[in-house]
């Protein structure tokens, strides 16, 4: 029996002995944060969501410290842009309109689709520390975010994968929120496939699911029989890494023509981050001073 925890975290597990790939996530927490951050209406909370699940994701698959995937969806719908970053087990959303409002679709649930377009790109960007980062692009299939992620394994990293995506929410409160990731490795019998296949209508609703049980009953449930093993937890995150030093990075990048211009105009600079919305004031001394050390 695996333990039971209540944290946002992954868990990395296999079944039959290694024949395919089990990640199964909360994301409960993180999600409530970025619907605080952005004052998200529930479609976009839902739609940024799905998002930062998918992404953290392919995080937790990277090795390296240092290494990061960025996700963007630029759809055709409203909402914009919708870019997240994660390192391993932290994450972050921005959104160009994260505080849209849409009516549901006619079955009643929360259009993401609608939201996010269902015709447009997904990218994705993975920066392993070498000189040129690994950039794989796919057409979106739906905008509803799971689908698009299952396309995107099987396109461009030909991985063939079950992706299920799911943010339960009520008003500004998000109920629950997770996902499900299962890819066959190489050697995968076709027994246990076949056994994928017919288990997978259980977790189409993931969400609701994990209102009912904790995520590890439920691959307990899901996955009897398979020979289920847990390999790894992670624990997850909402974590945005800007400082005050990547701004000044920033207020540079843009050179020292223009910087010289923002301090003749004798008003300060201010900088905000679209990931956690805090913002940052340059006095004009504190810019002549960031124009000196950097000269």
């Amino acid at each position: 029996m695996i333990e039971r925890r209540t944290m946002d975290e992954m868990l990395h597990m296999d079944v039959c002995g290694g024949e395919a790939r089990i990640m199964l996530c909360e994301t409960t927490h993180l999600v409530q944060e970025a619907r605080n951050i952005h004052e998200a209406t529930p479609v976009c909370a839902a739609a940024m969501g799905r998002i930062m699940t998918g992404t953290l994701m392919l995080g937790v698959m990277m090795k390296g410290e240092r290494e990061s995937v960025t996700v963007t969806f630029a759809g055709n719908g409203p909402m914009g842009k919708v870019v997240a970053v994660a390192e391993q087990g932290n994450v972050r959303v921005c959104a160009d309109e994260a505080q849209l409002q849409m009516p549901a679709r006619e079955d009643g649930k929360l259009d993401v689709g609608g939201a996010i377009g269902h015709e447009g790109r997904l990218t994705v960007v993975k920066d392993l520390g070498l000189k040129e980062p690994y950039v794989g692009q796919c057409p979106l299939v739906s905008g509803e975010v799971a689908m698009d992620f299952a396309q995107y394994f099987t396109v461009s990293e030909q991985q063939p994968s079950l992706v299920s995506l799911g943010v339960l929410t009520q008003g500004a409160t998000i109920l629950k929120a997770g996902g499900l990731l299962i890819q066959p490795l190489p050697g995968c019998s076709e027994e246990t496939l076949s056994q994928l296949e017919l288990r997978s209508p259980m977790f189409a609703e993931i969400s609701r699911e994990m209102m009912a049980a904790p995520k590890e009953e439920l691959a307990e449930d899901w996955f009897r029989g398979m020979d289920l093993r847990l390999l790894s937890r992670t624990p997850l995150a909402y974590h945005c890494t800007c400082s005050r030093e990547r701004m000044e990075r920033a207020l540079l990048a843009i050179g020292r023509k223009d910087l010289e211009e923002i301090i003749a105009d004798d008003q300060g600079a201010e900088l905000g981050c679209h990931f956690c919305r805090k913002t940052y004031f340059f006095t004009t001394d504190e810019l002549r001073s960031l124009l000196a050390s950097a000269q």
